[in-house]
């Protein structure tokens, strides 16, 4: 029996792995399976070494402060594997992690094949990576075609499988339009404690302005079950009467589907509002700290992908200083007052997912080429 073990970092890649195991499953069920996974790989029957919140480390300062405890994971990662003896060691994303387990991997058991999901942006930072990346993995899965380049020019075999989130339109149908409001802004602060402490602030004064100004909105703001809590007491202790929380995600679909307009955190969130033609903006704010050292690395003019791949500010981003409630008010009227300038960054979005959709779905483009190592 063929063995895979799949290695996560945190719960996005946790959710990424268990799609592309789910198609793996539709071809070849005689696998034998082990992981640092998490609830999704678990409801597949897949057993995780540990839990995966032990690893779960997100921003620059994170990853410097629990340095020896991802040392010892690490460590008792690789143990883990090496015992198991898989024929395919495949990592998704979390690279500070995943990488590093595979990189030892190779160096000790160079016949297990390394495939990894999610390429780091080596075009944004430290594209010299690749020459080392290419001593350590078999294969690499690109969310975006443009990326081919940076790792053809080292030789170092790879696959464009899209990015998921673009895999599938929801065809089902919610029956909820009459309970959903009419002139909907939808409003994505983040799911992490460090981007709502930062952003949730900001975006209660830019609708406190709207209403002042007795615009005629309705606001949703989307959680997920770890935030909602949280958003709720925020949004509770300002009495508001146009503003609603999301957290059910077949109801998060259908608003964001139903909304004018959206106000986005920097992240893969953007691409599900692009997806669904509805005009954005981009907002982020970090700490100085994390800031200071993104600058120090990133060769980066813009944070959103539609904006980098087209090398253009097609979405208006607000970042850091601009990142405040009068400039997401000013723009958003701005916006929303301008039918030629949506129609227009509609136009180059759709244009640009298009380019950014595979043939098929990642998952099933990402099993294929775990098929054909398992021949």
């Amino acid at each position: 029996m063929k063995k895979i073990f799949i290695l996560t970092g945190e719960p996005s890649g946790d959710k990424l792995a268990s799609e592309v195991i789910k198609n793996l499953r539709k071809s070849k069920q005689d696998i034998e399976y082990l992981s640092v996974g998490g609830d999704h790989l678990k409801s597949l029957g897949i057993k995780s070494i540990f839990n995966q919140k032990d690893i779960t480390y997100i921003a620059f300062t994170d990853v410097l402060f629990n340095i020896f405890k991802i040392k010892r994971k690490i460590n008792e990662t690789v143990k883990k594997i090496l015992d198991f003896s898989p024929d395919i060691l495949f990592s998704v994303d979390s690279p500070d992690f995943t990488l590093r387990v595979s990189k030892i991997i190779k160096l000790k058991k160079p016949n297990i094949k390394t495939i990894h999901f999610i390429a780091p942006k080596v075009w944004a930072w430290r594209e010299g990576r690749v020459k080392k990346m290419k001593s350590y993995l078999d294969h690499i899965l690109l969310l975006f075609n443009f990326e081919k380049k940076y790792f053809d020019k080292e030789k170092l075999k790879n696959t464009f499988v899209g990015h998921p989130i673009l895999d599938y339109t929801n065809q089902e149908k919610i029956e909820i339009d009459e309970v959903l409001k009419e002139n909907i802004i939808s409003i994505f602060p983040g799911s992490r404690s460090s981007e709502l402490k930062a952003h949730l602030p900001i975006l209660v004064n830019f609708v406190k302005k709207m209403n002042n100004k007795k615009l005629n909105y309705n606001y949703i703001f989307h959680a997920t079950e770890s935030s909602k809590d949280y958003l709720s007491m925020i949004i509770k202790k300002n009495n508001f009467e146009n503003v609603d929380i999301i957290s059910d995600e077949k109801i998060k679909n259908a608003s964001i589907k139903k909304s004018i307009f959206a106000i986005v955190k920097s992240g893969t969130v953007s691409l599900e509002v692009c997806k669904n033609s509805i005009p954005s903006i981009i907002i982020y704010k970090m700490n100085f700290l994390n800031f200071f050292i993104a600058k120090l690395f990133l060769n980066i003019k813009f944070v959103n992908m539609i904006n980098i791949i087209n090398d253009k500010e097609i979405i208006p981003e607000l970042l850091q200083n601009e990142c405040n409630s009068e400039e997401i008010y000013k723009t958003v009227n701005y916006i929303l007052k301008k039918p030629e300038f949506i129609k227009e960054q509609l136009k180059q979005v759709n244009k640009t997912i298009k380019e950014l959709t595979s043939n098929t779905s990642s998952s099933n483009e990402a099993s294929n080429v775990l098929l054909s190592y398992l021949r």
